[in-house]
């Protein structure tokens, strides 16, 4: 006989208050990150700190984004919208790249046969283990043996064996049935065609997924761009804030619009995606 366990009565109500209540917890710190950004500078240093800027204004998005007259007449160019154009190039390129690596290789994985198949693929566990800190040091070394350090390719090198990248690929593809691949060998498709026609149509949230997951990832990495660039035309926006940072840390209405312009692309880009990132996340794009 089958048993249904339900919750008191009541308890839906109660849920929702909850998760309500967590979210407004989890969105306190930006909303004020927001509000912090709108204030003339000085305020967010009152005590107590305000919550609401009494006067907002954008004269700091302003000052941070394009060239004003500083002291003496001089201007002063914080290089934010460069900063910007860079990490757009670049998360894009490491988005194209993981694609164009990890999604085949994903699936070779998963579905052929191959003299090592299983050796690779317990190398590639063990060093999902290893921090990724660990491995900057003989990637720097050997960037520099090959004249990669301070330049794009230099930065992308990390991505391009996306280990994480190809196990969620590789597990997704796994649920397909292995008779649609068949038939299509059958008909003589090649396995690129099988790829592109069968396996990537059934894989659009991973596939989705992933690339979020990795322009997310890029666009927010600061510890190896620091390490790779040294030409400051070529910083990304994490390390031209940090740079500014070391000068106007008391400028708390500064570095709040920066941190601003550096987490709404990828909120609004979360948002317009999250549909298929939690189908790819909690269920694949496959449906037995």
């Amino acid at each position: 006989m089958a048993v249904t366990l339900r919750g008191p009565t009541g308890s839906a109500p109660l849920r929702t208050a909850l998760v309500a209540a967590l979210a407004l917890v989890a969105a306190t710190p930006l909303v004020w990150m927001v509000n912090v950004s709108l204030m003339p500078a000085g305020s967010a240093a009152n005590f107590p700190p305000p919550f609401w800027p009494a006067h907002p204004t954008l004269d700091n998005y302003r000052e941070l984004l394009f060239a004003h007259p500083g002291i003496g007449g001089a201007s002063t160019d914080y290089r934010i919208l460069p900063a910007i154009v860079n990490s757009i190039v670049l998360a894009t390129l490491t988005t194209l790249a993981a694609l164009a690596l990890t999604v085949p290789a994903g699936y070779a994985f998963a579905k052929l046969r191959f003299a090592g198949r299983a050796r690779l693929l317990q190398a590639m566990l063990a060093l999902a283990v290893v921090p990724t800190q660990v491995a900057m040091l003989p990637l720097f070394l050997m960037l520099k043996w090959a004249g990669l350090v301070n330049s794009y390719a230099g930065v992308l090198a990390p991505w391009l064996a996306g280990v994480y990248g190809v196990l969620f690929v590789r597990q997704a593809t796994l649920a397909i049935p292995d008779e649609m691949l068949d038939a299509g060998r059958i008909d003589g498709a090649s396995e690129w065609r099988i790829l592109t026609r069968i396996v990537l149509p059934l894989l659009r949230p991973v596939v989705v997924t992933l690339a979020l997951f990795s322009f997310l990832a890029s666009w927010s990495d600061f510890l190896w761009p620091l390490i790779a660039i040294t030409d400051q035309n070529l910083y990304t926006l994490p390390v031209a804030l940090a740079a500014i940072s070391r000068e106007h840390a008391r400028d708390t209405e500064l570095m709040m619009a920066g941190a601003v312009v550096t987490t709404a692309p990828v909120l609004l880009l979360f948002l317009a995606l999250q549909r298929y990132y939690l189908t790819g996340v909690l269920g694949g794009g496959i449906k037995g």
